[in-house]
């Protein structure tokens, strides 16, 4: 399987990417020549990770039969301070919200993501160390 995006220079520093038929634009702070009409493109990759590990736990939770009423993921980083730049540390707060979770079942859930299927875990494992934390709210 392939994907394909396509990223095109708008003006100054930002773009356009294109995927899945939806449009984002990417853009760099002032103090860098941008204009900050959207996201740096390293924070996206965040939201990546956000995103493929939320589905996954989404997904196993409804198969082994677990109802919660909200599941709020946040993903902290650290970067290196030397060039090229890149995540050495990121850290994903699970938040779910419900009555009586079976923290057990929880923890299955997002080992099994973190540990199998998310692939993008996968990938930004390699270059950096990746913890995680399951939060229950009422």
């Amino acid at each position: 399987m392939k994907n394909i995006v396509s990223v095109n220079w708008m003006e100054d520093m930002a773009f356009e990417a294109k995927v899945n038929d939806h449009k984002i634009i990417l853009d760099a702070v002032e103090a860098v020549g941008g204009k900050n009409r959207g996201p740096r493109p390293k924070p996206l990759a965040l939201v990546s990770l956000g995103g493929c590990t939320g589905m996954d736990v989404v997904s196993i939770l409804k198969k082994m039969r677990v109802e919660f009423d909200g599941l709020n993921i946040e993903v902290e980083a650290e970067m290196t301070e030397e060039h090229p730049k890149y995540y050495n540390k990121i850290k994903i707060i699970y938040k779910f919200k419900g009555k009586d979770l079976p923290l057990e079942k929880l923890e299955k859930a997002v080992n099994l993501s973190q540990e199998r299927y998310c692939g993008v875990t996968a990938m930004l494992s390699q270059a950096a160390e990746i913890d995680h934390e399951i939060i229950i709210e009422d």
